[in-house]
């Protein structure tokens, strides 16, 4: 309910019990969809799939039950902007908090949304989170495309990344199907470590290997800290 109201869907709730299933489109348990079948349209939902189910009802409402072309852009960099559109329309947008959930999300929402094909655009900025991401799509054999991502960042800076992702999934780009190298500079390496001085309030400098690891997304700093402050104990 909490999940509903926060994106303004409105809904009635029903007694399991007590109220007949409706006819229409409505949200139950996993066992309370399979025990009626052919009544209405009816989601399972549990704890662990409540954002998915939930986007799938936002597709179902806005009659985009199925598409064609399922297209993904993506804004590179540590806290990478996602954007996704059925058949040219944009139907949700999110910022992921570390580089590796990306793909997850990605795979998560093509999911609930029934499609022939599955692209993702990503910009062509932030190179190493960018070669990261294509690696790891193309691990997960997905079409890849990378799109020139200038002039892509207009729009309200609270929201730049989603609107910058949004942007990338409507423009051409190139297909790549290799998988590309990661380089982390000795300057992006001391520049996290700088990073982590700072935010840490001085107490700790993480470690080489864990600048590394943030740079390219395995981490946020945030975590990369708290390894590196058990190491230290």
């Amino acid at each position: 309910m909490k999940s509903l109201k926060n994106r303004k869907i409105p809904f009635i709730l029903l007694d399991a019990d007590k109220d007949p299933v409706p006819n229409g489109l409505w949200l139950g348990t996993e066992s309370e969809v399979l025990q009626s079948i052919g009544l209405g349209k009816g989601i399972g939902v549990s704890i662990e799939t409540i954002d998915l189910c939930i986007e799938r009802v936002q597709q179902i409402l806005r009659g985009l039950d199925d598409a064609v072309f399922l297209t993904f852009g993506v804004d590179p960099g540590p806290r990478p902007g996602l954007a996704w559109l059925a058949d040219g329309v944009l139907i949700g947008s999110a910022q992921i908090e570390k580089v590796d959930d990306t793909v997850n999300h990605i795979r998560g929402i093509a999911s609930v949304i029934q499609h022939d094909r599955l692209r993702i655009k990503i910009g062509n900025g932030s190179p190493v989170v960018r070669n990261r991401l294509v690696n790891l799509c193309i691990a997960q054999n997905y079409e890849v495309i990378i799109v020139n991502e200038k002039r892509t960042t207009r729009g309200p800076r609270v929201r730049s990344h989603e609107t910058a992702a949004a942007r990338i999934a409507m423009l051409k780009g190139r297909k790549t199907t290799e998988k590309l190298p990661i380089e982390v500079t000795e300057g992006e390496i001391r520049e996290w470590q700088r990073r982590s001085r700072k935010f840490s309030n001085g107490r700790f400098t993480i470690s080489g290997e864990l600048a590394k690891a943030v740079a390219v997304g395995r981490f946020t700093l945030d975590e990369a800290i708290m390894i590196q402050e058990r190491r230290t104990e």
